[in-house]
């Protein structure tokens, strides 16, 4: 339901923070939209595509890089639905889903061996595979076969469960684990099961001739040669054509504040409510890690700020988006911005990002 017509008044303050934030340069545009109890209660566009003053001007229905956001709307999603309908096991072993991860990097001196038999579901969920946060797949691999080949033949840093470390590589096998289950590929999945059921404005890839209007991310000298708009931003989700259990995924900031609210509502019409608590909720780990199965719980100093309840889940992306989710309170809140814009250098977001947070849950409370 649209409620945004007092959107103006009620959140005043939190508007006033993106609009000084853009004046800053923490990022050139953002689209924000809030929902409480399934209402839309906010959706607006801010600044422009760039800081050129002739760049085009964000509207709420801009279409964005969703970036790492990809992790927790598409490959957290599908694994819900796969785990529902009794095909996937969290506690299963990934050589036993997907047999090609044991022909990584197993000799003795290394510690490899017994370690990838120990990797589970969870494991990769939760970040705490062993994996690594990061390699450059894409300058030695190119083709999505080529790709997979070599996320999962990357060594791992840590035994299985004993370290928390955020990692695009896990989530690049859990991708294909996922795919491996359901028989296709995670773009017909999700567009099929999650997307189009919700109307939801969000897809892997855009048609070339929409990338005019989606803002541009990155200036990319290094890689690409080129001014990235309408691509994905990420390098190694790029060299696999754009699907990927890591990233890949463009929306809009109402599409993804539905989907939001769609897991504040118990899942209905996606999922069990028993998923949707199982999966956002904290599963323990090592160092006393907090994050939930796909999902981001908080943590202080955290990025949805110093007012979000224990009962709040969420994600980032790297180009500048973020979804957090306070089940206490019903309360859905999507930033989308490309604060990478030119050359991804620009980190002021990290502070813009807690006080918009705490402003919005100011608003929702003093209504």
């Amino acid at each position: 339901m649209d409620a945004t017509g007092g959107q103006e008044r009620r959140f005043a303050g939190a508007f006033r923070l993106l609009q000084e934030a853009i004046g800053q340069k923490a990022f050139p545009g953002a689209a924000l939209a809030v929902t409480v109890g399934g209402k839309l209660l906010a959706w607006r566009g801010f600044g422009r595509f760039t800081y050129a003053a002739d760049s085009p001007a964000v509207r709420p229905e801009t279409v964005w890089d969703l970036a790492s956001l990809t992790k927790a709307i598409a490959t957290t999603s599908m694994a819900m639905l796969l785990f529902e309908r009794g095909k996937l096991a969290l506690d299963a072993r990934v050589v036993e889903l997907l047999p090609e991860f044991a022909d990584g990097d197993r000799s003795p001196e290394t510690g490899q061996r017994g370690w990838r038999e120990e990797v589970t579901v969870r494991m990769l969920l939760t970040h705490s595979s062993g994996l690594p946060a990061h390699r450059k797949l894409y300058l030695a691999a190119a083709g999505r076969e080529a790709m997979l080949a070599a996320a999962r033949g990357v060594r791992l840093e840590a035994r299985p469960g004993t370290r928390s470390e955020y990692s695009d590589i896990g989530f690049i096998v859990l991708g294909e684990l996922l795919e491996k289950i359901a028989g296709e590929r995670m773009d017909l999945f999700c567009g099929r099961e999650v997307f189009i059921p919700l109307k939801l404005n969000i897809k892997y890839r855009v048609q070339q001739e929409h990338w005019a209007n989606v803002p541009p991310t990155v200036n990319d000298l290094e890689y690409r040669g080129k001014v990235v708009q309408g691509e994905v931003n990420d390098e190694n989700a790029s060299a696999m054509g754009g699907v990927a259990g890591h990233a890949g995924l463009f929306g809009d900031a109402g599409s993804v504040a539905r989907f939001a609210a769609c897991l504040l509502r118990g899942g209905r019409p996606l999922f069990r409510a028993e998923t949707v608590e199982l999966f956002t909720a904290p599963q323990g780990g090592p160092s006393g890690a907090r994050r939930a199965l796909g999902w981001d719980t908080p943590t202080a100093p955290s990025q949805s700020g110093t007012r979000f309840s224990t009962r709040s889940f969420g994600h980032l992306g790297y180009t500048g988006t973020s979804l957090w989710c306070d089940a206490e309170r019903g309360l859905g809140v999507t930033l989308l911005t490309n604060r990478t814009w030119p050359d991804g250098r620009n980190q002021a977001i990290k502070q813009v990002r807690p006080r918009l947070h705490d402003a919005i849950v100011g608003a929702v409370e003093n209504a």
